[in-house]
């Protein structure tokens, strides 16, 4: 059961979603001189923006990650850095004015990400940090 897309409405009416671009990472090109670029699909998404909890802060301390963070819910995934896959953390840019500190935030963790596997949908909870420019 999709709890999120129930209650998304009675939230939104409170704190009312917002537009953002993801820029989901793809992995990297490797350049002739040894330097990598990475690659992106861009997708548009609504995002809830909130404040961090205690717990999340503390879980954040605990891995060292400093800066400027938000925590956001949206449908759909978002992944902060696989190492494995060799991809690194898709990058969130909001319009200029929805948030005051800046446009553009990497993933820096997943903090909650559930599917509903009967249909597909899917929500998730992530730590957004500041990014410069």
């Amino acid at each position: 059961m999709n709890l999120h897309a129930i209650v998304a409405s009675a939230i939104g009416a409170v704190n009312p979603f917002v537009p953002a671009t993801v820029q989901v990472s793809n992995g990297y090109t490797t350049n002739p001189d040894g330097s990598r670029t990475p690659n992106y699909s861009t997708l548009s998404i609504s995002a809830q923006v909130q404040a961090l909890t205690y717990q999340d802060l503390a879980h954040l301390d605990g891995l060292n990650i400093q800066g400027v963070r938000r925590a956001i819910y949206t449908s759909g995934a978002i992944m902060g850095l696989v190492r494995i896959d060799q991809r690194g953390g898709d990058v969130i840019s909001f319009p200029p004015g929805i948030l005051p500190e800046g446009n553009n935030w990497l993933c820096a963790q997943v903090l909650e990400q559930w599917s509903d596997g009967a249909n597909g949908a899917s929500w998730c909870k992530i730590c957004i940090t500041l990014q410069d420019g």
